[in-house]
């Protein structure tokens, strides 16, 4: 066991060098980091606010119980609200910049400027509703949704606290901002856009150093292995996920696939082995932006020097059904309208499909329209009914069972590749995977 974590050791040192020059020093990431925010508050949430009609919008949290909106707003070096946090964000009109403000002891970041004297008012609602009566509004914007957890982040206490300072008046003009914060989430910038695809390739390097005979000895490796050797690279690479990994393993026996199996329960027999089709599910966090992937690879049997034709064939089954959802995305267009139509032209086809497609950016899980769920192939109610807006990023999640004659069973081709609707076309922010990745244990040592 000793000369195992000698070898994983030496292994993540021999390759960490190749990965650790693409990224940033933590410095560094702080500063395209809150370049990046400022830029989305110039470029991004302007048009969001006017496309719903709202001229003021109101983020509050406090320490450690933040709403989900106001992680994305606060600078780098904020890892979190402190004490009571409020944002308050005025459209002016007249295509003039938002005002921004922050009701707050503090400024926060260079965007919210402190708009609040407690020695002049010590009681931080009032000093809120005089900012409110000051600009007037006619939409006051709160984060409260019934549908939209990440939209739905202001409590009911701070929600009872704010309307008992508000004027009665003023009251009637709040309303929930749950489209505002959708947008917001989901929207990515031309400028993210420019890294997303380098945040992309690493996750994607990541996944091909596990599945290599760096890390994979079969007859001994286990999938757990596999796991937290992915945990300890991340970690050695300075960055973190937002999901713990999974591995999993289809061979030529007398088991028949188990989705939920594959996602939360490691089999009894996980050693590696020649002949495998294994399937991984992992993510990053770097920037500030998510990468959600899921790819397969396969163990070669002794002598074998070439994927089994039946896997080849397989996993392009799995890309045609990307290609019938992604050519599915038309602005305004509902998630459930994709999911319906893309699945009746993949049965169409003689595809046996399921497709769980979701937004992906500042949470892995975003917000935005739900393409399917796993256990609700009809469509999903509310969610699925959210339309597709331009420029908005999502993880093409799905898979499609093929019945393999040679191992006399099922297989299921899991994936799952992150793209980009820019209003016209769904494209992959790094390219997706279209061959199987090989783990050559014979040769390649």
């Amino acid at each position: 066991m000793k000369n195992i974590a000698l070898i994983f050791l030496f292994s993540s040192i021999l390759i960490a060098d190749n990965l650790k020059s693409d990224i940033l020093p933590m410095r560094e990431r702080a500063q395209v980091r809150d370049a990046l925010l400022k830029d989305r508050f110039e470029t991004v949430l302007p048009e969001i606010m006017r496309r719903n009609k709202m001229d003021m919008w109101l983020i509050i949290a406090r320490e450690y119980n933040e709403d989900p909106v106001i992680r994305t707003m606060l600078p780098a070096t904020w890892l979190n609200a402190r004490r009571r946090t409020i944002l308050v964000v005025f459209d002016p009109g007249h295509n003039q910049p938002l005002e921004t403000y922050a009701v707050a002891r503090y400024d926060v970041g260079e965007i919210f400027k402190k708009a609040w004297d407690p020695e002049a008012q010590p009681d931080q609602y009032k000093a809120l509703a005089d900012l409110i009566m000051a600009k007037n509004p006619e939409k006051i914007g709160i984060n409260k949704s019934e549908f939209f957890a990440q939209a739905d982040g202001l409590t009911s206490t701070e929600y009872n606290l704010f309307t008992k300072a508000l004027p009665k008046k003023y009251q009637k003009r709040v309303t929930s901002a749950e489209q505002v914060a959708i947008g917001w989430l989901e929207t990515r910038s031309q400028k993210e856009m420019e890294i997303y695809p380098e945040i992309c390739r690493i996750a994607h390097d990541i996944i091909k150093e596990g599945f290599s005979v760096n890390v994979i000895t079969p007859g001994v490796t286990t999938t757990d292995d596999i796991v937290w050797w992915y945990r300890e690279r991340i970690r050695d690479l300075n960055l973190i996920t937002w999901f713990h990994p999974s591995v999993d393993i289809q061979r030529n026996d007398n088991q028949n696939f188990n989705f939920l199996e594959a996602f939360s329960k490691a089999k009894a027999d996980n050693v590696i082995r020649p002949g495998d089709l294994l399937h991984v599910d992992f993510g990053i966090t770097y920037l500030g932006l998510n990468t959600d992937t899921q790819q397969h690879a396969y163990v070669f049997m002794p002598g074998e020097n070439r994927t089994p034709n039946f896997l080849v064939k397989a996993l392009g089954v799995g890309n045609r059904l990307q290609d019938i959802l992604t050519d599915q995305f038309k602005t305004g267009r509902t998630g459930n309208e994709m999911l319906l139509s893309a699945l009746k032209q993949a049965k169409e086809e003689g595809i046996k499909p399921q497709i769980y497609t979701h937004p992906i950016g500042y949470y892995g899980h975003g917000s935005g329209p739900t393409i399917g769920m796993w256990d609700k192939q009809e469509g999903v109610p509310v969610n699925g009914d959210y339309p597709l807006f331009p420029n908005t990023a999502y993880s093409i999640e799905l898979n499609v069972k093929i019945h393999i004659k040679e191992w006399d069973k099922e297989v299921a081709i899991m994936l799952e590749e992150d793209a980009l609707f820019d209003g016209k076309t769904c494209d992959y922010i790094d390219p997706r995977q279209i061959k199987m990745i090989i783990i050559d244990w014979e040769t390649d040592k």
